[in-house]
């Protein structure tokens, strides 16, 4: 995990988003889905790596998003 990647992680109850090296959450959700769209939102945002992590702390799903253009994308 690079500096500023972000986690969506559960914890005290909540599931919560945060960027890496940071201590305290950036936000927290009711749901895993919730926090999920809210830090694949950050992620795509900053053009960084979202760790999904399970409730009980393992990694469960990782997904990069880079700056700039979408190698995915159909447009030319």
């Amino acid at each position: 995990m690079s500096k500023g990647d972000i986690e969506t992680y559960f914890e005290d109850g909540q599931w919560k988003n945060r960027a890496q090296g940071n201590q305290r959450a950036s936000n927290t959700a009711p749901t895993k889905a919730a926090a999920q769209a809210k830090g694949r939102e950050m992620a795509k945002d900053r053009g960084v790596e979202h760790i999904i992590k399970k409730q009980d702390g393992t990694i469960g799903e990782r997904n990069t998003y880079p700056r700039g253009r979408d190698p995915r994308s159909s447009k030319g």
